[in-house]
């Protein structure tokens, strides 16, 4: 099944693939994650999907997932890119990897990498609709149909699976104990920093944060962790005793150990994370008989595969620094995006050219705005990064890049939570001007003019029904002002304050 990648030129008008998305874009509840009423947030059901029993027949993936060299990470912060360097430094001692993280950016394959390269859309399509159909074939009240990310989840598993691969590199979702990654029994879990995120799932506190995160843990399997706050640690140290859990505490990685290279992830906080995967690394090289390559000690040389998996992974939308390829910087003007789902913006350095800075933002409603937004304007300003404009975006997942002729107008979307999230925003401006905040609807009306790309258009905000819209209005504005650096920050999808 799917053993070849042609990805073919031609795109007909309904594409397999838009079938493919629709179908999937069927999954999503409109009850929020928080919501326990909804019957397919059941945990147990995971179980009835992937096993094979008296009663039904639907993926069996039960035994073929308990055969699977897996890694398991959980975490608030750094748990993509501890994935990512782990996926790179298994690949580079010549071991076929698979790599499950979240979210994706573009476009939903980005999630599904084999041997560090997303699947390609023929292998996509078999295997999804391999799932798909089975699934709806089976499904019934008891056991509906999985909601987007279990079914994505489950893919995962399939994948993984009929791929063959040697390790299998899982990211929890959200939590960990409930997640839908959370069947599997792993040579070796992880977890990294924790801090205050779904707090509306997970709890209000770090120690209450901590025990669900902990609930990867499984009987005897060894752990490691980064250097936690107290409240945290002592939650994780309790729970692995529990279930007689060796857990260690990985310590950052020393950058003189890369012999004068840097990792490929920027940020400071890359070095916690990098530490976190070379101890799972080593210890799943350990447990599988592959003594070759392992490194325990931190005195010691990393391995040359170590070294060269840490400085070449990749990872889209963690601290990236996109200059945009529209814009010829020498004659048109300039703009950066800087991409960056979980962390604050201290790449967003200022230049000679007079500096733009543009915020562009979109968070699930299952997230309070009046804790993200003044969080994020705070961060921000610490870092001297205060905005021009915020940019509000409809958070869909869409195939076709940016630039699509697509492009849906405000009246066939739904803006109203972009709608709420560009209010927050305009209370907050008004309010550290000293101004009253009830007159933030006031000045949307009045700005609604503005521009006719947006659903609405504020003096320091405006909403737009697409990412290629916001883009659109972003580059034109580069090019109605040339001597200014547009730098725009992408976030707000996965941001925590913590």
């Amino acid at each position: 099944m799917a053993e070849g990648c042609n990805d073919g030129s031609s795109i007909p008008t309904v594409t397999p693939y838009e079938e493919a998305l629709d179908a999937l874009t069927s999954l999503i509840t409109k009850r929020s994650r928080a919501d326990k009423s909804n019957k397919g947030d059941r945990f147990d059901l995971l179980f009835d999907y992937l096993k094979r029993n008296h009663a039904s027949e639907i993926l069996e993936l039960e035994e073929a997932i308990t055969e699977m060299k897996i890694i398991h990470v959980a975490g608030t912060k750094g748990k993509g890119s501890t994935c990512t360097f782990t996926e790179s430094i298994l690949r580079n001692c010549g071991f076929h990897t698979g790599l499950f993280t979240s979210p994706h950016l573009i476009d939903v394959r980005e999630r599904f990498r084999l041997d560090g390269v997303e699947i390609c859309e023929e292998k996509f399509l078999a295997y999804f609709w391999w799932c798909y159909d089975r699934l709806k074939e089976k499904a019934t009240e008891d056991i509906p149909m999985p909601t987007y990310f279990r079914f994505l989840a489950l893919l995962a598993f399939k994948i993984f699976a009929a791929e063959q691969v040697d390790v299998a590199i899982l990211e929890v979702g959200l939590g960990g104990k409930f997640d839908a990654t959370n069947v599997v029994k792993p040579i070796v879990c992880g977890i990294s920093s924790l801090g205050y995120d779904h707090m509306e799932i997970l709890g209000n506190t770090l120690s209450q944060i901590a025990g669900e995160k902990a609930g990867i843990y499984k009987d005897g399997i060894p752990a490691y962790t980064v250097p936690q706050p107290d409240e945290a640690m002592n939650v994780l140290v309790e729970e692995a005793s529990k279930l007689n859990v060796p857990l260690k505490v990985a310590e950052p990685l020393d950058a003189k150990l890369l012999n004068g290279l840097k990792l490929s992830l920027e940020g400071e906080h890359q070095y916690l994370n990098a530490g976190l995967a070379i101890a799972l690394s080593s210890t799943w090289l350990q447990r599988t008989g592959h003594h070759e390559f392992t490194y325990l000690k931190q005195d010691s040389p990393l391995p040359e595969q170590f070294i060269k998996g840490l400085t070449t992974a990749s990872l889209q939308g963690r601290a990236q620094k996109v200059p945009d390829q529209y814009i010829d910087a020498e004659s048109y003007g300039d703009l950066v995006f800087y991409l960056d789902g979980a962390h604050s913006p201290e790449s967003m350095e200022i230049y000679g050219k007079s500096s733009m800075q543009i915020l562009l933002f979109n968070c699930m409603s299952v997230r309070d705005p009046q804790l993200l937004l003044p969080c994020l304007m705070k961060t921000c300003a610490s870092h001297g990064v205060y905005f021009k404009k915020a940019l509000f975006v409809l958070n869909t997942s869409v195939y076709n890049k940016v630039g699509s002729h697509a492009l849906p107008t405000d009246s066939e979307v739904d803006l109203s939570w972009q709608l709420t999230l560009q209010r927050v925003w305009e209370n907050l401006i008004q309010s550290d001007k000293g101004g009253e905040a009830k007159y933030a609807d006031a000045v949307c009306e009045e700005g609604k003019e503005d521009t006719k790309m947006s659903g609405s258009a504020c003096e320091n905000s405006a909403v737009f029904p697409s990412l290629p819209l916001a883009i659109k209005w972003v580059r034109e504005s580069v090019l109605q002002n040339r001597s200014v650096r547009y730098q725009v920050l992408v976030t707000g999808f996965i941001t925590s304050c913590g």
